[in-house]
């Protein structure tokens, strides 16, 4: 039997020879040889080990953007690498719920079977992000970008929103339906995106809505400010720079721009007025202070239009405190496939508010709040602020007494302004009567006048035809 040292000597005599062999193969075969014994020394090798190598560099494409599969396959191996291997190494990742991340040290291996659960495992784990246009003038230049963002920590949920159970559970079915309906919009022929309208005066809680719906969905939000846009091609621009699974937010549209087409357009005058030329540079700055181009026309195609579908699974969210001012073009169906409106606090939302802020389900006092309720308009933000206590020395029943105190003083102020409202129409409505009688006395007195003078013309006649008897007479 052979010795580990004669083992060893022979192992060297043999690498030593292949080595020989593969440099003299090198350098004296011909190179179209050495491709045909190349070629059938992989198949051969294909037969031995049936495994294939594929490579995912980190960064690709002409710009050198971080590849999508490697952050895929980093992600999963980082889920569970742990489980397997023994050498690992922490980093902390930005836009993560869990900051600090284990992944595999250097050269260190394990074997598992990737099931393409990477995806799923970073939507999972980051941090949503809520997303602000820059200005559309500062775009360019070294490290620009279009939009902003800040970590979106925004608490609201469906279970504290103050709103009817059955309008909510309407909302939460809609989003769900959305949300795995990848196939029924490619079905139907559809971009996969939703439209919604929020509604509703002032304080009915519009944002909280748009917070709710990003937390459930866990979408990233573009809060798109339309005034800081300069024209309808950077909005289009804007649209290509949003990524899937996310909420774009147009708040109080209404005030936004002047969407009506009807715009006026400021007289400019030409060279030939008499006036010396502007200096271009100069011309060119006050191009670029001028207000937003955006017309109607291109925030319709920005819905629906063919850039529209770049991308998928998007939102796109409008709110108004006056839904009367919107061109019906811009919120018709199909645009903004759901209208949900936002009222007044009813029973069942302050309910929900009485539990966030309270920690109390029920109370004697409730019958007395739902009557009032019933019987004044109040919003969900006054309500809660009526409900929030002011001091560790106030207690619920506390709370509940100022909620009372406030909802009668609005009553009261409500039926004091309808009285007025009334007053006020009555005079109007007797002014206008006077108006119309003096009028009408004004026209019978025209009437009158005009009368009197065709009597007179009449007997003028009458004495001419005189005139022209006598004169026969004579004749």
């Amino acid at each position: 039997m052979m010795g580990i040292g004669q083992i060893w000597s022979q192992l060297g005599s043999i690498t030593a020879s292949i080595m020989f062999v593969y440099a003299m193969f090198e350098k004296f075969f011909p190179p179209h040889l050495r491709i045909y014994v190349s070629k059938y020394t992989q198949k051969f090798t294909g037969l031995m080990y049936p495994y294939i190598q594929i490579k995912f560099p980190e960064f690709s494409g002409e710009r050198l953007k971080r590849s999508e599969a490697y952050s895929a396959i980093q992600t999963y191996l980082s889920a569970n690498s742990s489980q397997s291997a023994k050498r690992l190494k922490a980093e902390v990742v930005k836009d993560s719920q869990t900051p600090l991340v284990l992944s595999m040290d250097d050269n260190e291996e394990i074997n598992d079977e990737f099931q393409g659960e990477g995806k799923n495992i970073a939507l999972k784990n980051r941090q949503l992000k809520l997303y602000t246009n820059n200005p559309s003038k500062h775009w360019h230049g070294y490290k620009s970008t279009k939009w902003s963002h800040i970590t979106f920590e925004h608490p609201a949920r469906f279970e504290t929103l103050a709103m009817d159970p059955k309008k909510k559970e309407e909302i939460i079915n809609d989003l769900v339906k959305f949300k795995n309906g990848k196939e029924y919009y490619a079905k139907i022929g559809k971009a996969w995106k939703r439209g919604y309208l929020l509604y509703g005066p002032p304080g009915t809680g519009k944002s909280t809505m748009i917070a709710a719906m990003a937390n459930f969905m866990n979408y990233d939000v573009y809060d798109l400010e339309l005034t800081a846009v300069k024209e309808n091609t950077d909005l289009r621009k804007l649209l290509i720079e949003t990524s899937s699974k996310s909420i774009i937010v147009i708040e109080d549209i209404d005030c936004s721009l002047d969407l009506t087409g009807q715009r006026k357009k400021k007289k400019e005058k030409d060279e030939d007025d008499g006036e010396a030329p502007k200096n271009p540079i100069k011309k060119d700055e006050e191009e670029e202070n001028k207000g937003s181009k955006v017309t109607l026309s291109g925030l319709l195609n920005f819905i629906d239009g063919i850039w529209s579908a770049c991308g998928g699974e998007r939102i796109i969210i409008f709110t108004t405190n006056f839904v009367e001012k919107l061109d019906p073009a811009l919120i018709r169906r199909g645009r903004m496939d759901k209208h949900i409106e936002l009222s007044y606090c009813c029973y069942e939302a302050f309910k929900v508010l009485a539990n966030n802020y309270l920690d109390v389900e029920s109370h004697s006092l409730f019958p007395t709040i739902e009557k009032l309720l019933g019987e004044t308009n109040m919003t969900p933000a006054d309500v809660a602020e009526n409900l929030m206590p002011k001091s560790i020395i106030e207690d619920s029943e506390t709370c509940l007494k100022n909620l009372i105190d406030s909802l009668e003083k609005a009553k009261e102020e409500a039926k004091k302004k309808a009285e007025e409202e009334a007053k006020k129409k009555a005079e109007d409505e007797e002014a206008q009567l006077k108006a119309e009688k003096a009028k009408e006395q004004m026209g019978q007195e025209e009437v009158v006048k005009a009368n009197g003078k065709s009597k007179e013309e009449v007997k003028e006649n009458g004495k001419s035809k005189e005139e022209v008897k006598e004169n026969g007479t004579i004749q």
